[in-house]
C-alpha cells in the first residue's frame, strides 16, 4: 500500500513539472511538451498534479480539453480508488 501511494506522489509530482516546463518551454518559443504526453501521465495516476500545475502557472486553462478532461480523469481515479479499497 505505501508503494501505491509513493507512486501517485511520484507521478503527480512529474505531472505538475511536465506542466510547469511546458509552459516555460512555450514562453520561450522552444519544442513543447506534446498534449498526449501530457495526458498520458495524468491518466497513469497524474491529474492531481497536471492540475495543480496547470493552476500554479495559468498553462493549458484556456483549453476545454484539459480544464474538462484533467477534472474528469482525476474523478474516475478517484472512484476507481474509492472502489478497491471499499469493496
Amino acid at each position: 500500500m505505501i508503494y501505491f501511494f509513493l507512486y501517485l506522489l511520484i507521478v503527480n509530482a512529474i505531472a505538475m513539472l511536465l506542466m510547469i516546463v511546458d509552459k516555460h518551454r512555450a514562453r520561450k518559443k522552444l519544442r513543447r511538451i506534446s498534449e498526449s504526453n501530457l495526458f498520458i501521465v495524468a491518466i497513469l495516476g497524474g491529474s492531481l498534479g497536471s492540475i495543480i500545475g496547470m493552476r500554479m502557472v495559468r498553462h493549458k486553462t484556456r483549453h476545454r480539453k484539459f480544464t474538462v478532461g484533467m477534472p474528469l480523469i482525476l474523478l474516475c481515479q478517484a472512484g476507481l480508488i474509492l472502489w478497491y479499497f471499499l469493496r
